[in-house]
């Protein structure tokens, strides 16, 4: 069984994007599974394949060859491509595997201290799920299917969080940098933790002064490092439970952080007209882009929640601030910043362009894997 796609699909997988959605497919088998894609006669790519959704074709091999073995030989060097981190770090956290970024779509892989969280949102993988447990038993001490993403309901998959290995524990401790946190390996968002701005929260360790704001905190990543050399760190989240983490968190490095819960927007502007004042602040929002159509409110958005932030930072203070929109380009991300700049009469320095962390590899050819935009700039 094969599948066929016309002309736009074909040139699509041609450039490498590794996509092709379902008005591009001529034909294909009735159920989901791994097959071959051809363009007429020509052999394009293996592919995991899934009729009944918009985006039916996702290429994963790009040569002939045995589809199954040809997925578990791309899971094999994502492993690979970890081992020394797992070997330097074996207490942190680590993405194993990136879905596209690894040539496995619709596979992620988080590793937290010797646990590991697998969640599939691809029909293709549910068969494979216990090949995949066995190939990540020699780096676990166990292994959870945390099957609960919504994108599940779509692919026709059922939602649930089981163990594929082991006995995965409810919380786990990872080490990142100078601190610790704990991690929901059950109940937390994703597949327990945001391990795509490990690298960028380790980099607020350099820094140190007063005051520090940590804005959509979560479980206080950001605000903990900020802790270590700040003498009053404040995190804001509109989420008490998120809070609750953050307060556990900081007890167990003995570290002070505030907590407030807050709307980010109307707590900026409360603090704007208070005239308080920042050396660090760090603005790390959830994706106010979820897709093309909100691109100009979501603009909008950032637009406002910097320039409320960039008024709050003192002469010489830094400002840290992500996007993790896919939709929201790298030159819109830093045009919205030169246009709140502009508009608090501010001028901002360029210190670092930062990303996603190296465990959450891009694809060139697939822009889609490259979502995290991270600057940090300094106010003069």
């Amino acid at each position: 069984m094969r599948i066929l796609v016309n002309e736009r699909g074909a040139e699509r997988l041609l450039s490498r994007h590794l996509w092709v959605f379902r008005r591009d497919v001529l034909s294909g088998p009735d159920t989901p599974g791994l097959f071959p894609v051809y363009w007429g006669k020509r052999f394009l790519a293996l592919a995991l394949y899934n009729p009944h959704t918009d985006l039916s074709v996702r290429a994963y091999r790009f040569r002939p060859g045995d589809p199954i073995e040809a997925l578990l030989e791309n899971l094999d060097r994502a492993l690979a491509r970890r081992q020394a981190a797992l070997a330097t770090e074996p207490e942190g956290g680590f993405r194993l595997v990136h879905a596209e970024g690894d040539f496995l779509p619709g596979l992620v892989v988080d590793y937290y201290a010797g646990h590991v969280v697998v969640q599939a949102t691809a029909h293709a993988w549910e068969g494979l799920l216990p090949q995949v447990a066995e190939r990540l038993r020699p780096l676990a001490r166990s292994v959870l299917a945390k099957n609960d993403a919504k994108a599940r309901e779509l692919e026709g998959l059922p939602l649930y969080v089981r163990p594929l290995w082991g006995e995965p524990p409810a919380q786990a401790v990872v080490r990142e940098g100078g601190v610790r946190y704990l991690v929901d390996l059950q109940g937390g968002q994703k597949t327990g933790a945001f391990l795509d701005q490990r690298d960028n929260r380790i980099l607020m360790e350099r820094f140190s002064g007063e005051r520090a704001l940590d804005v959509f905190s979560y479980a206080g990543g950001f605000g903990l490092h900020l802790a270590l050399g700040f003498k009053e760190v404040i995190s804001v989240d509109s989420s008490r439970e998120a809070l609750k983490r953050a307060e556990e968190n900081a007890r167990l490095n003995g570290l002070s952080l505030k907590t407030l819960e807050a709307n980010a927007f109307d707590h900026l502007r409360q603090l704007e007209k208070a005239g308080e004042r920042f050396d660090l602040i760090v603005l790390d929002p959830p994706a106010f882009a979820k897709g093309k159509k909100d691109l100009e409110r979501a603009y909008r958005a950032y637009k406002e929640v910097n320039l409320r932030a960039i008024k709050l930072l003192k002469e010489g203070g830094l400002l840290a601030t992500a996007s993790c929109s896919h939709h929201l380009s790298e030159p819109l991300f830093y045009q919205m910043l030169a246009e709140a700049a502009a508009d608090a009469h501010r001028t901002l320095r360029v210190l670092e362009r930062r990303g996603q962390g190296w465990d959450h590899p891009v694809l060139l050819n697939h822009p889609e894997t490259h979502y995290l935009k991270f600057a940090l700039l300094e106010v003069l």
